[in-house]
């Protein structure tokens, strides 16, 4: 009965994939091409710039043992898989994922290429931890609209701003993010979220001049919607523009000009309310 038992164990175990050795039988070109794919398009939605999405592409079809020719475009990528050793070709396009600029997803996805480099990760184990990344919510909305709102009060006192207005940003910042946080996970267009948000931060900052003990609600008004403007886009796009991705870098430009233009309305309209000047 034991022997029988300690068999059947060894069997389990010989049969058991070890997720750091790569198959025997070479891999396809479709299922390396799928999944790099799929890889590529959440990557590049989630703020990535072009350079680190060849990058990592070309790491883990070379890794994968496959040629990968890659072409970026703003809604899309095209992508073609090959063996050197034989004919098997794969091509796919892929639409970009539309998601909210993430640090730590796209991250996460990069430390992913470098493992599957290093550490010789088989097809299925990648796609499994990509699986993981992709689906998990490591981000904590209480603690970025805690800290957004304490960068934003921090720039009212960098530019000059008083006690007071500090205190006014924080509480603008805070209701502006935590509406744009609600927003977005309805799934409202993002210039409509940049419009309101800063409509409604612009009106909680102007009250800055309802308080005669403030010397600075002009500050407090500026700095108030900071937390909108679209820096990282802007950056991506000087990025792409200085490694020839020309098409990606004007496309990102113009998303986050109209992006700014979005905000700038909402104040402008915050402030005419208010009836606080702007000049």
């Amino acid at each position: 009965m034991i022997s029988m038992t300690q068999t059947s164990i060894e069997r389990i175990e010989l049969h058991e994939p070890n997720p750091y050795l790569k198959s025997t039988s070479r891999l396809s070109s479709k299922e390396v091409c799928l999944f790099l794919a799929e890889y590529s398009v959440t990557l590049l939605g989630c703020g990535a710039t072009c350079i680190r999405l060849e990058k990592n592409i070309n790491r883990m079809a070379k890794a994968f043992g496959k040629k990968v020719e890659l072409t970026i475009m703003p809604r899309h990528i095209h992508m073609t898989v090959w063996d050197e050793e034989d004919d098997d070709r794969f091509t796919s396009i892929s639409s970009v994922k539309s998601a909210p600029i993430s640090f730590s997803l796209n991250t996460r996805l990069s430390q992913l290429s470098w493992q599957v480099k290093d550490e010789g990760l088989s097809l299925h184990t990648a796609r499994a931890r990509y699986d993981a990344i992709a689906s998990s919510d490591s981000e904590k909305p209480w603690l970025t609209l805690l800290l957004a709102s304490l960068a934003n009060a921090s720039f009212c006192g960098i530019f000059g701003g008083d006690p007071v207005a500090m205190a006014i940003v924080f509480i603008a910042t805070a209701a502006g993010f935590n509406l744009k946080q609600m927003l977005v996970r309805r799934h409202v267009d993002t210039r409509v979220v940049f419009f309101i948000c800063a409509f409604v931060s612009s009106v909680i900052g102007a009250t800055d001049y309802l308080f005669p003990t403030s010397t600075t609600p002009a500050i407090a008004v500026g700095t108030s919607v900071l937390y909108l403007v679209p820096g990282i886009p802007f950056l991506n796009s000087f990025s792409d523009l200085l490694y020839h991705h020309y098409i990606c870098s004007f496309s990102r430009f113009t998303d986050a000009t109209v992006l700014t233009a979005c905000l700038s309305g909402g104040l402008c309209l915050g402030m005419k309310l208010m009836k606080v000047g702007m000049f």
